[in-house]
C-alpha cells in the first residue's frame, strides 16, 4: 500500500504552494525595481493627472 495519506498530500500541496507563489512575488518585486522600467512606471503614475482627455 501507499503511505501517501491525506495529511502528507496536504502538506506537500502548501509548501508547494508557498514556495511557487513566493517566487512569483519575488519576480514582481523585481520587474517593479528594475531601473530600466523605471520612465515607464513614471509615466503611468502620472496618467490619472494629466489633463488631456483621450476620448
Amino acid at each position: 500500500m501507499s503511505d501517501l495519506s491525506y495529511e502528507t498530500v496536504a502538506r506537500f500541496a502548501q509548501q508547494g504552494g508557498l514556495i511557487y507563489f513566493g517566487l512569483i512575488f519575488l519576480a514582481g518585486c523585481v520587474y517593479a525595481l528594475l531601473p530600466s522600467k523605471k520612465a515607464e512606471f513614471k509615466h503611468a503614475a502620472r496618467m490619472p493627472l494629466d489633463d488631456e482627455e483621450l476620448l
